[in-house]
């Protein structure tokens, strides 16, 4: 029997809330890490389809950079944030102090911990918020950070899902800080591809219309 990847309006309201929590105390682990104000907003989580995923970065053939997580315990998957390229070259100059440039971000060290190291904060905080409402437990693995086109990332990340999954959840992530008098808003997404049998025990945990 084909599993059902839909969650009612009921079950994506209570996860929208979940990203609201994580992001919040994303923000509050970055602020503190570097000692600058930062917000983060969650304004939209869905589920879509695979194949639109590689669209909602902006195509196939964009340069994005991805921070690639494989998700263990009670609701196992592949988790990816994913920038565009200029938000990505923004955001390692805004959290390492230079600027880094294509190739030479993923030759940098410093740029590569920087990425991972939100990739870190932002997976823990959204799959603790998450953990709160479900008392679901989840565990990412150590982010690893790739630079190459939307859908040659974004398809080798999934290929041991595609027979088996054919949908996943979106968590849209916009950060929003300053540097000097420059406002700066960078804006990422959070794809979370469940593996056989995830939806049904994230929405059997959420209540109101179990599969």
């Amino acid at each position: 029997m084909e599993e059902s990847h839909d969650l009612h309006p009921f079950q994506l309201d209570i996860l929208q809330e979940a990203g609201n929590i994580g992001a919040a105390h994303a923000a509050t682990s970055l602020s503190k890490l570097l000692d600058r104000k930062i917000q983060m907003d969650v304004p939209f989580v869905r589920t879509v389809m695979l194949q639109e995923m590689e669209a909602l970065v902006g195509g196939a053939e964009t340069c994005v950079a991805a921070a690639f997580m494989k998700i263990s315990g009670d609701a196992p998957g592949r988790m990816f944030l994913v920038f565009q390229q200029d938000e990505a070259k923004e955001l390692a100059a805004y959290l390492t102090g230079k600027s880094l440039d294509y190739p030479i971000l993923l030759m940098d060290e410093m740029g590569v911990s920087s990425l991972q190291e939100l990739a870190n904060i932002l997976a823990g905080a959204y799959l603790s918020a998450i953990a709160d409402f479900t008392s679901i437990w989840m565990q990412p693995s150590p982010p690893l950070l790739a630079i190459d086109m939307a859908g040659a990332l974004l398809s080798e990340g999934i290929a041991e899902l595609f027979q088996s999954s054919d949908a996943a959840l979106v968590i849209d992530t916009v950060l929003n800080t300053t540097k000097g008098s420059k406002d700066i808003t960078v804006a990422g997404k959070v794809f979370f591809v469940p593996e056989p049998g995830t939806f049904a025990t994230i929405c059997q945990a959420l209540g109101d219309g179990l599969l």
